[in-house]
């Protein structure tokens, strides 16, 4: 019997997935929303994990082609108070164990590994409705539907195919993001070049800070993070990008000029990324023909993890649809017997490590990680 797999949604996990299944000789057609695989960035470096990311991309046989595009040096971290002095600086060691790759490189690589036509580009989908047989239709807002013998979302923290499966709402998480970035920072932005290094920066104190990254071409990504409540950023219009640079800088008054200017120098209007979680322990009842992975399936705040987790979620079903072809129910069994335990496992860690981060000691926690006390973790 033949096989047909929808998956909703082309982020890393469902391309994961696609191109597991791909290997297998198993047919998989990915629906995304967006009209190309270019039509924007796909956010800044992730470090892929020896345990996770990096066995996902083994296992669809990408190794190779995930070493050519490494940011080698990137692994720098460097930790400064709010006077832009420098409190622990790391050198990269070298090790390919949590190595920086920016996330569009990736996701490039697992699009160049699947045969053209597996990605629908421009398929938004509208719902997803139950037709019999653990069979189901999926239709999108461009008026075509298709149907799918096995559906997988892997459409992120506002799922749509979550529905067929569970109750649960993402609630927000009581912090947020905020995006920025600095192009050219060698030659326009020299003092910011100079404090951030060749890798990851950290300047943090309880609740708020700044998590900037160096990535290739002359780029210095910054991640500002603030716990506050969902109304305090309803209250900016973030789409007045010099008024919305000007409140969240002013949460920093008296920090150095160069960390100030990771907000207000940006080329590029600031970009809100509230962070909301699905519970820790968030599973389902097995509902015949479809599932989940990724971050529709256990959304938790960023410990560091989550795109490791969905790679890993798209190998392990890609996997067990493998191995059992004629048996979809217990695929989709066994995928998610592995995973409700491992997702668990890293939403309760995830939040020790916003907490050991941002926490009321901050940045105490980050300095004895950084400066290789032994026991720190995150």
């Amino acid at each position: 019997m033949t096989t047909s797999v929808s998956i909703i949604g082309a982020g890393l996990g469902g391309l994961t997935l696609a191109r597991i299944l791909h290997l297998h000789g198993i047919p998989a057609t990915v629906y995304e929303a967006e009209e190309s695989a270019g039509v924007r960035t796909q956010g800044g470096q992730l470090d892929l994990h020896e345990e996770d990311g990096q066995l996902a991309l083994e296992m669809a046989g990408l190794t190779e082609e995930y070493r050519s595009v490494i940011h080698r040096g990137g692994g720098a971290r460097r930790v400064v108070d709010g006077q832009g002095r420098v409190v622990v600086d790391r050198p990269d060691d070298g090790s390919l164990a949590r190595p920086e790759t920016l996330r569009g490189d990736i996701r490039r690589i697992l699009l160049d590994a699947l045969p053209p036509g597996t990605v629908r580009w421009g398929r938004k989908l509208v719902s997803a409705t139950p037709v019999g047989d653990g069979r189901h239709r999926v239709s999108f807002a461009d008026g075509s539907s298709a149907v799918s013998d096995v559906l997988v979302g892997a459409d992120g923290v506002w799922s749509k195919v979550r529905a067929l499966l569970s109750d649960e709402r993402p609630v927000y998480s009581g912090m947020s993001y905020i995006d920025t970035c600095l192009h050219d920072v060698d030659t326009a932005h020299p003092h910011v070049a100079g404090l951030v290094g060749n890798g990851a920066l950290y300047a943090l104190v309880p609740g708020k800070g700044f998590l900037a990254h160096r990535e290739p071409g002359d780029v210095v990504h910054t991640y500002v993070v603030l716990h506050r409540p969902a109304e305090w950023f309803d209250a900016i219009d973030f789409t007045d990008a010099p008024a919305a640079r000007a409140r969240v800088a002013a949460e920093f008054d008296g920090w150095a000029p160069e960390l100030l200017a990771l907000i207000t120098d940006g080329e590029s209007a600031p970009v809100l990324r509230s962070i909301h979680e699905l519970p820790d322990d968030h599973r389902w009842d097995r509902v015949p023909g479809v599932t989940l992975l990724g971050d529709a399936a256990h959304a938790t705040v960023p410990g560091g993890d989550g795109a490791n987790l969905a790679m890993l979620d798209g190998a392990e079903l890609g996997t067990a649809i493998a191995a059992h072809p004629d048996d979809i129910e217990r695929a989709l069994a066994d995928y998610e017997s592995r995973m409700f335990p491992r997702s668990h496992k890293a939403a309760a860690a995830a939040h020790d490590t916003i907490d050991f981060i941002f926490g009321a000691d901050a940045p105490a926690g980050v300095i004895s990680l950084f400066a290789g006390d032994e026991g720190a973790s995150a």
